[in-house]
């Protein structure tokens, strides 16, 4: 009924259980990006081998037709992102799908991954 909620033409945002996302992350088997503004990660730091991409950046850092879309990202290889409290990391999450990213999952916030074990590092 409401399809024009759906991302068109990508994957389904899915939700990650942090343990998971901490295992897969340190395995290298899932990127994780960070979507909260700089003044956020100066004040509560990031998670471990996250990237950082601004909200307002995603669709410049994350495209792969943009010329600015880090090298690290790929649409083969599964991406979870993560804000303050998940609401963010979910419009993020959506855009990626609609770029073509095949698995994208909402992590929620860096409480879900600091809860779970995963290292947070000071910016």
């Amino acid at each position: 009924m409401f399809n024009f909620l759906r991302p068109s033409g990508g994957a389904q945002v899915q939700r990650i259980n942090a343990k998971d996302a901490v295992a897969q992350v340190a395995a290298g088997e899932l990127t994780l990006i960070d979507v909260r503004d700089g003044m956020e990660l100066r004040a509560s730091g990031k998670a471990v081998g996250a990237l950082h991409v601004p909200m307002m950046s995603v669709k410049m850092k994350c495209d792969p037709s943009s010329p600015e879309c880090l090298k690290e990202l790929s649409l083969e290889k599964p991406v979870a992102l993560y804000c303050a409290s998940g609401g963010r990391s979910h419009g993020a999450a959506q855009m990626l799908a609609q770029m073509g990213y095949q698995t994208v999952y909402n992590l929620g916030g860096l409480y879900d991954w600091h809860a779970a074990g995963g290292a947070i590092e000071r910016a």
